[in-house]
């Protein structure tokens, strides 16, 4: 039987040794979760030409991840594209409106009408709506998004693909159109990885202080001095430490 190597920080793996955690056995299970998500959304999105149905099987897909993928198509299908793209999936995500990742991009001070410029600035016209053809498949890049999302949310240790994996996936993604906007724009794979981490925590100290019993998306809602506006400062100090640390990189690199 091959064997692979898991590594651990040296805490974590004494922590492991002393409560004599069955390693082998929980990786083997982990992985197997891991292979299944992958492959379900990789079938999904190279063989399916029936969205709607794609996306109602997606059950590891939030609802509003599976409704930005809708608004997706929807994007794609109007301006008559023949394969639904990143930028699409990126249109999807701004149009759902009250996502967690909105939150996010906010908080790395990048704001979703500027996205949009990009996107109707760099995305290639199409011929118009299709209204006898509305059943779109993913081009290669939002495939290989979707695929990254999956990963981003299994290595974040999460049971869950939101808006905010979906949003790592495509900025991960190396050739499609909404990972060129979003990396321009200053949305680094490693700084945002830390940003969405940093929203999780915060949300989850928000509410064990009382602040709000929203659910996370709800809470990512813009509102004066509201729960929204207290989350992103929580992510803009976590992430405080990490942009000193890349900008003292950069000045010794230029």
């Amino acid at each position: 039987m091959p064997k692979i190597n898991v590594y651990l920080p040296d805490d974590l793996a004494e922590a492991v040794r002393e409560a004599g955690v069955p390693v082998s056995a929980i990786c083997q299970r982990a992985l197997e979760q891991a292979v299944r998500r992958v492959t379900a959304i990789r079938e999904t999105a190279s063989t399916t030409a029936d969205i709607a149905a794609a996306v109602a099987d997606l059950s590891h897909f939030t609802q509003r991840t599976r409704t930005a993928i809708k608004l997706a198509h929807e994007q794609a299908r109007t301006a008559g594209a023949a394969a639904i793209g990143t930028e699409h999936l990126l249109g999807g995500v701004l149009a759902e409106g009250g996502n967690l990742a909105l939150q996010v991009l906010r908080a790395l001070e990048i704001e979703p009408d500027r996205i949009w410029s990009e996107l109707v600035r760099r995305s290639p016209g199409g011929e118009g709506p299709v209204e006898d053809d509305p059943a779109l498949r993913f081009d290669e890049h939002a495939a290989a998004a979707l695929e990254l999302s999956v990963t981003e949310s299994t290595s974040l240790g999460h049971n869950y693909v939101g808006c905010e994996h979906l949003l790592l996936g495509l900025i991960s993604e190396p050739d499609g159109v909404a990972g060129q906007i979003l990396r321009s724009l200053g949305a680094e794979p490693r700084l945002t990885r830390r940003a969405v981490g940093a929203a999780l925590a915060g949300i989850v100290h928000l509410r064990a202080q009382g602040v709000q019993s929203q659910t996370p998306a709800a809470a990512a809602q813009p509102g004066a001095g509201g729960p929204a506006e207290m989350l992103s400062a929580a992510i803009r100090r976590e992430l405080e430490p990490l942009v000193e640390r890349l900008d003292r990189l950069e000045e010794r690199l230029s």
